[in-house]
């Protein structure tokens, strides 16, 4: 019985530690109005933005909407963020990922921490990694890609390094760059096999001149001409005029105020 007791009393120690729970006040960090996920697609995304939200102490929130009800993505995401009570601490620190299926808009907005862990280039970064998956309907992957890249800019602004402009990371291996050692790859194989054949004609050799393929006497030039066949044009690059930077090439996030007065930062597109 004394055994019973202990193992009731660790559970109910486990149960308050808040772990792998949903947002402030029971409100799930995903919210699937769209009906892009399967449920085993929206359990796992779950567990996943409940387990870096909790360790991050920044909320990670994915929403999909069938409508903005005749308001803007950025004005509908941050209201979606402030009135249902997410982030963390003072400042609300959290993320939020919104997409609506009417315009095929995405929007993520920032919110405390958020706002410095995502910069504007960064945002754009994240974009260039999930919007490919948005076209092609694969949400979940989009999603889980999302999730990820959070994960990755919370830590390294944690280190006082924001990716940010002229420190974003590293681009992946492209289809591209895979298309190109493909192709150098088939170069390589040709030339090997020409080369092989080539040295298989040792009966034929190259003639330094065109009269030794040409039969005597069975050319006769009747009439000639001068025509004009090549010009030289010499240019020089004109100096370009130094131009100011704009402040979205300096980095950082620009912000705004909600309608309920909070502060985010944010951008999106379509897809």
């Amino acid at each position: 019985m004394k055994k019973l007791w202990m193992v009731l009393l660790v559970l109910l120690l486990l149960g308050n530690q808040g772990v792998l729970v949903s947002a402030a006040d029971g409100k799930p960090r995903l919210t699937d109005e769209a009906d892009l996920l399967s449920d085993s697609e929206e359990d796992a995304l779950l567990r996943q933005l409940d387990e870096i939200s909790e360790r991050q102490q920044v909320d990670i929130v994915v929403v999909t909407l069938n409508s903005l009800e005749g308001m803007s993505p950025r004005d509908y995401a941050d209201d979606f963020y402030d009135y249902h009570g997410y982030g963390f601490g003072e400042k609300k620190d959290g993320i939020l990922f919104l997409i609506s299926m009417e315009e095929r808009d995405w929007y993520i907005s920032t919110t405390g921490y958020g706002i410095t862990a995502v910069t504007d280039a960064g945002r754009e970064y994240m974009s260039k990694q999930f919007v490919d998956d948005l076209k092609e309907g694969d949400y979940a992957e989009a999603f889980t890609v999302f999730a990820g890249l959070c994960d990755s800019f919370i830590s390294r602004a944690r280190e006082g390094k924001p990716y940010d402009v002229g420190s974003l990371p590293k681009e992946p291996f492209g289809a591209a760059v895979n298309l190109a050692i493909t192709f150098g790859a088939a170069f390589l194989i040709s030339l090997i096999a020409t080369g092989v054949m080539r040295g298989k004609l040792k009966t034929v050799r190259s003639q330094s001149g065109a009269n030794n393929y040409m039969k005597h006497g069975s050319m006769r030039l009747t009439k000639k001409n001068d025509l004009f066949l090549y010009r030289q044009v010499s240019r020089r690059k004109k100096p370009k005029e130094n131009v100011s930077k704009s402040s979205g090439s300096l980095g950082g996030s620009r912000t705004h105020k909600s309608s309920s007065g909070s502060t985010h930062g944010g951008g999106g597109g379509k897809f």
